[in-house]
């Protein structure tokens, strides 16, 4: 079981670190990603996946699921139905579309935010953000 602030979410599946796969994963509940993906990960019901990615992880491709809590490495566009928390080692090469973020300090992303608002993308300007400063 993995506690997040949003409340509890249940890991169905797991890539341990040393671990490198090749190829589309498709997953259904909950998936944590401790090692490598080279290929797209996407929750099949893209409304109620939730997907893990650990400080050591990383994933060379594009990312479909309704939660993401990231703390790894993502290279490719990310679409994400509900919430994201970038946590402070997080790094993303590649547009992130989001309903609702959670950035801490040290996040870093190298793209366009694009707020999905009823179903439509909304670039965001990185100048209008406040930022906290340390």
């Amino acid at each position: 079981m993995f506690k997040s602030k949003k409340g509890s979410t249940k890991i169905d599946s797991l890539i341990g670190q040393g671990t490198t796969v090749r190829g589309d994963i498709s997953f259904s509940g909950g998936l944590r990603i401790d090692g490598t993906v080279i290929g797209r990960v996407s929750a099949s019901d893209p409304k109620s996946g939730t997907l893990v990615i650990s400080e050591k992880a990383r994933i060379e491709g594009s990312v479909q699921c309704s939660h993401l809590i990231h703390n790894g490495e993502i290279i490719g566009p990310i679409e994400v139905a509900q919430y994201v928390e970038l946590q402070t080692k997080a790094r993303i090469k590649g547009d992130l579309s989001y309903k609702t973020l959670e950035m801490h300090a040290g996040a870093m992303i190298q793209g366009k935010l694009l707020h999905l608002s009823n179903g439509k993308q909304e670039e965001i300007d990185p100048a209008s953000v406040a930022t906290v400063e340390e």
